[in-house]
């Protein structure tokens, strides 16, 4: 029974090394890094029209021609319809219950949510003010993105393998060794982090009687910082003097 274990345990331990990701012969492990960082050029803008009424009809109406007011001065804004989600709407009724747990319909609410895409940072508050005059109810989030965002992407990957090479180089050299071929890319992320959170006060907005007064002097919304990173985690064969 004993040399039997010994005999299972060399077989999976040499099962285990076959089916390793790294080479039989002397090779090179090193994982590549990068940062780019990015200003935010575009807002998403996420809207909500809402209406109670007596009638389903008549709160749908109510929120249509508020959401129509609304995308008839998107122009002024130099928004066109294809920056611009407004495809959906949902009713539903009310209901209270009695002093006798009786349940009566009080009435019906409509809801439309919007998405507007701003490609002018200069007139994010113009267009905030704009969208609360035309009676948007709520201004629920703002996401401040970057318009070359898929650019960064790449070129946030490609100067992680430069850095990979560029490391893998180094350590070989200091071993008298050099770098060599490619053996395998085992794994790869790429994420895009928005710094300082700077627009947490204007994530939902919610109109009351106060609010729809006009302010002393325009809002400030600092600009978060879009910082793109990349790793790589790579594999190099080794050619040593």
């Amino acid at each position: 029974m004993k040399y039997l274990s010994m005999f299972a345990l060399l077989a999976f331990s040499s099962f285990s090394y076959s089916n390793s990701s790294l080479p039989n012969n002397r090779h090179i492990s090193v994982v590549g890094t990068a940062q780019l960082k990015a200003k935010p050029d575009i807002a998403v803008i996420h809207l909500e029209v809402e209406s109670f009424k007596t009638k389903s009809a008549d709160a749908k109406k109510d929120v249509d021609d508020r959401v129509n007011n609304f995308l008839d001065g998107l122009a002024k804004f130099k928004i066109d319809e294809d920056n611009v989600s407004a495809s959906s709407i949902s009713t539903q009724p009310n209901y209270s219950y009695s002093n006798n747990d009786k349940r009566e319909l009080d009435g019906y609410t409509a809801n439309r949510n919007l998405k507007v895409t701003l490609n002018d940072l200069k007139n994010l508050n113009a267009f905030m003010d704009f969208a609360l005059s035309v009676q948007i109810d709520e201004i629920r989030n703002i996401e401040l993105k970057a318009s070359q965002a898929d650019k960064l992407k790449d070129e946030v990957n490609a100067l992680a393998v430069k850095n990979a090479k560029e490391k893998g180089s180094s350590l070989a050299n200091a071993f008298d060794a050099k770098l060599g071929k490619i053996y395998s890319i085992n794994s790869t992320s790429n994420n895009k982090l928005n710094r300082y959170g700077a627009n947490s006060d204007i994530e939902r907005i919610e109109v009351t009687g106060s609010r729809m007064n006009k302010p002393s002097s325009p809002g400030r919304y600092l600009q978060e910082n879009i910082v793109f990173s990349a790793s790589v985690s790579v594999v190099f064969d080794l050619d040593v003097k």
